[in-house]
């Protein structure tokens, strides 16, 4: 069972960074990590710093994988974003923002829909 959601939540950061990318956004990191965890994507779109946290889930609702983000979540995405700030020596003033791809598979690994959240967890 692990490993078939590792491939599936490997499948939408694939899937995530492609439509990004179609929209304009340049993916500067995946998957990055450091000691508070991992963040899936970093983007920059519009002179803005973006992170970018992937749900996929299967079934036609992307708000079931939307609806997944829980407020420790929140906080840690927010950790994550200042430790990957800290550690690439950006300034303090640069803008920046947190934002969720939704993505809601079929059966066989199609994509039944993707929705883009921006600004999904708000900073503290």
């Amino acid at each position: 069972m692990a490993e078939r959601r590792r491939r599936l939540g490997d499948w939408g950061e694939t899937i995530a960074a492609r439509y990004l990318e179609h929209c304009g956004y340049e993916i500067l990191a995946r998957k990055w990590r450091c000691a508070a965890g991992e963040i899936d994507l970093v983007a920059r779109h519009d002179g803005v710093l973006i992170f970018v946290e992937v749900r996929t889930r299967s079934g036609a609702d992307p708000g079931i994988a939307a609806e997944s983000i829980t407020g420790a979540k929140c906080a840690r995405l927010r950790k994550l974003a200042s430790v990957f700030l800290e550690n690439h020596d950006l300034p303090a003033e640069t803008p920046w923002r947190i934002d969720v791809v939704a993505i809601a598979a079929g059966s066989q690994q199609q994509l039944v829909s993707i929705d883009l959240i921006p600004y999904a967890v708000e900073e503290s």
